[in-house]
């Protein structure tokens, strides 16, 4: 693996505050929390996840700040800002979505996204490439330097219980995934709930990992979201 996204050496520790914790892991699941209001009666509603450890303990959480007009006008198009906690209420990453058009079919309409750490100190960037049929994006470090891929199967494939997006080194080399998972015939149904994993290198710099979890939450929008 090339050096620009490995972990820096521990004894000079130079990763930000409050994400110490993701040093010590290669796995993490987000689970997307079911609001009432928006499985009974189909009101959209701010997203909220909780994102566990392999152990199911709760490491950070996300509280997508959105107003009701957009959220009922632009459905999962929407630009968005997401704020994600630790166990102490402490913000500790910010994810930034801006509004465009999406569309499989027009290189015009690519979608991008920012993760800050803490707030206000940018640690990369997420850019769509463009492809008529496959999902595929650039990870980017905060400098805009091309640190990782990622490409999913044909069109995101929203309609099957299990979907992976490969998580590749700029050699087009595998070191990991980004998994939605089923999660029920109910919930899959009557609400836009979905549950996902992500594996990664122990070593891999905690910034791309940081960009790994709002990388989740961008795909999560554009493929699984309901357009209801």
């Amino acid at each position: 693996m090339e050096q620009m996204y490995m972990m820096p050496n521990p004894g000079l520790p130079s990763y930000p505050p409050g994400l110490e914790y993701l040093t010590q892991v290669d796995q993490l699941l987000i689970k997307q929390k079911v609001e009432l209001i928006e499985a009974l009666v189909g009101f959209e509603s701010n997203n909220k996840y909780e994102i566990k450890n392999s152990m199911g303990q709760n490491v950070f959480y996300a509280v997508e700040e959105n107003d009701c007009l957009t959220r009922q006008c632009c459905g999962p198009l929407r630009s968005f800002n997401i704020r994600i906690l630790d166990n102490f209420g402490q913000e500790v990453i910010t994810v930034g979505r801006p509004l465009k058009c999406m569309s499989c079919f027009f290189p015009c309409c690519l979608q991008e996204l920012e993760v800050q750490s803490p707030p206000g100190n940018i640690v990369g960037y997420v850019l769509q490439e463009w492809h008529p049929f496959f999902p595929k994006f650039t990870i980017q470090n905060e400098h805009r330097e091309p640190v990782l891929k990622l490409r999913g199967p044909f069109c995101g494939w929203s309609c099957l219980p299990d979907v992976d997006f490969e998580i590749l080194t700029m050699d087009e080399v595998s070191i990991g995934r980004i998994s939605k998972q089923w999660t029920g015939l109910l919930r899959e149904v009557f609400t836009d709930t979905d549950n996902f994993g992500i594996q990664f290198p122990m070593d891999l710099d905690v910034r791309m990992k940081a960009v790994m979890i709002g990388l989740c939450f961008l795909i999560d929008f554009m493929y699984f979201e309901s357009n209801n």
